[in-house]
């Protein structure tokens, strides 16, 4: 059996619902919408929490414990592998990272990790790092500092 030979199996393969093509189709004039309403209207269904105008459930439960979103420090992340575009030598700061393109945003600060190789000997000024991306630095010849 070749690839052009196939053929689909009868009744998988579903038409399109065309609405609103004539009295006859079946769906025509209101488009299966029926009269009036709100489910007659475009953009007119409620969401999955909503109750008829109750207090939803989820706002009736109470709400206990601690969240940590208020307080989270968010981090620019790169890696050892990212680094390796900059001349041997030279100083890798938060600025350099944005100017280079390899970072958006600072964000909180910019944490280095390990993934991928280096060869070439960088300082690199930088706000967290991991430990296998120190060892990696220091291997190829260059200074981790913490800013």
């Amino acid at each position: 059996m070749k690839l052009h030979e196939l053929k689909a199996a009868p009744g998988s393969r579903k038409e399109k619902r065309r609405v609103g093509r004539g009295i006859g189709s079946g769906l025509g004039k209101t488009s299966g919408r029926g009269q009036k309403g709100q489910g007659a209207r475009s953009g007119g269904k409620k969401g999955p929490a909503f109750e008829g105008g109750q207090l939803p459930i989820h706002m009736r439960l109470p709400k206990r414990g601690f969240n940590n979103a208020e307080f989270r420090k968010e981090f620019a992340v790169v890696n050892v592998k990212d680094l390796a575009r900059f001349e041997p030598g030279s100083t890798v700061t938060p600025e350099a990272l944005l100017e280079s393109g390899v970072i958006r945003k600072v964000k909180d600060g910019v944490k280095v990790l390990g993934d991928g190789e280096l060869s070439v000997a960088l300082t690199v000024k930088a706000h967290r790092f991991s430990e296998s991306a120190v060892k990696k630095i220091e291997a190829a010849g260059g200074k981790a500092e913490v800013i």
